[in-house]
This record gives structure tokens, C-alpha cells and sequence, in this order.
């Protein structure tokens, strides 16, 4: 396989069509390798539209969904990210280049391991990866200039809303099968936020998080 070739096409024919148009994102997508972020295994599907397995029955999302997810989180270099679902570490090298620091958490050890030696090889130096349950966000390090969801939640809990600054945004894949909707909120004032649907998608659940009702009144 031509890798370079590959991940041309990967950005030219799923990404920028998938209105991913930041020039300073594609180009991110062109230097971070995506490829070094899984298990040598499942490597020949870096570049496919697909959501690709990670150890304890996890899996990284599709390239399209990552690059779009970070589009619109609009980092600036200055900014101080939460990441909840670090998975393999690669999402959380995309946003460490586009932001001053990140704090990524995991719940399951095997997968904090396994991305914190992937940044490590991949000399990722401000990203701190922590294990734990984070669905009620890191109030000790907050507040946040943008906090980032990797992947889906039945409805955004109001402890990350609050850990937001004033002009901070977070990014989440809110709802249930088969319709789901990617979400910016956008902290106004210490009480007023905006809610933007950006895009409709379905991504894997995130653990931690409250689980939909199964009563309907």
C-alpha cells in the first residue's frame, strides 16, 4: 500500500467532501499519522471510512466524523481542551496540535496505555491522559476554553456545561440510534448558552454517561 497515497485520498475523497474545508485542519491531517495510532493489526484500515476496533471492545471513529468533530470545535493555539474518550490518543494529538494544552480522559486502562505510548512515540508533549470516569467533566483543572466529547452521549450533563468559560464551546454526539445529531454549546454569560446542530451522524456511546429512559411519560 502506497501510504501517503492513501491518506490523500482519505482527506480528498472522505473528508473534505464531508465539508471539512479548514485549511489548517486537512493540512493537520496530512502530518499527524493516523496509522500510528492503532494496533499494528487493524493499520491497513487507517485510511478506510470506518470506525476501526480497539482493545476492550472500543473503537476509533471514522476519519471523516474525527476531522469534522475538530472543524468545528474551533480551537484557537492559546486554549486549554478536556477531551472524554481518549481512545487510542489520536484525537487527542489532533487537538494538542491546535490548542496549548489538553487533558484527555479514558475509563479503560488498557486504552489510557495504549495512548499514552502512542503520543509518547509521536512526541506529543502537551497532552495529559487520565483514567477515570470524567462524564462529570474535570472541575479541578477547569474552567475550559472548549471541552470535546469522543463520542455519543443520550444528553450533555449540565456539570460540563458549567466548567465551560464564557466563550467556550463543547462538541458532542447527542441522542440515540438510529438519529443522532452533532451539538456545539456555546457558553454566552454565566448563565446563557447557545445551542448549534451541526450535522446528523451516529457514533458509539461513550461509557460513564446516564443512559436514556426507558420510560416515556
Amino acid at each position: 500500500m502506497n501510504v501517503e497515497q492513501a491518506r490523500f485520498n482519505m482527506i480528498e475523497q472522505q473528508i473534505r467532501p464531508w465539508n471539512v474545508l479548514d485549511p489548517a485542519v486537512l493540512s493537520l491531517l496530512s502530518v499527524v499519522k493516523r496509522e500510528d495510532f492503532l494496533p499494528a493489526a487493524q493499520r491497513s484500515l487507517a485510511f478506510m471510512d470506518v470506525e476501526i476496533p480497539l482493545p476492550g471492545g472500543q473503537v476509533m471513529l471514522a476519519p471523516r466524523l474525527e476531522a469534522r468533530l475538530l472543524q468545528d470545535l474551533a480551537l484557537h493555539r492559546h486554549e486549554k481542551v478536556l477531551e472524554i474518550g481518549t481512545g487510542s490518543g489520536f484525537m487527542a494529538a489532533l487537538l494538542a496540535h491546535r490548542a496549548q494544552q489538553v487533558v484527555s480522559w479514558e475509563i479503560r486502562p488498557e486504552l489510557v496505555a495504549m495512548a499514552k505510548e502512542n503520543l509518547r512515540q509521536s512526541m506529543v508533549m502537551n497532552v495529559e491522559v487520565r483514567q477515570g470516569d470524567a462524564a462529570a467533566g474535570d472541575a479541578s483543572r477547569g474552567p475550559w476554553d472548549a471541552i470535546l466529547l469522543s463520542g455519543s452521549v443520550h444528553e450533555v450533563p449540565q456539570a460540563l456545561l458549567g466548567q465551560l468559560k464564557v466563550g467556550g464551546r463543547l462538541v458532542a454526539i447527542v441522542g440515540d440510534e438510529p438519529m443522532m445529531r452533532a451539538l456545539r454549546v456555546v457558553r454566552l454569560s454565566e448563565q446563557e448558552f447557545r445551542t448549534d446542530v451541526l450535522f446528523d451522524t451516529v457514533a458509539p456511546r461513550l461509557e460513564g454517561f446516564a443512559p436514556a429512559s426507558r420510560f416515556h411519560f
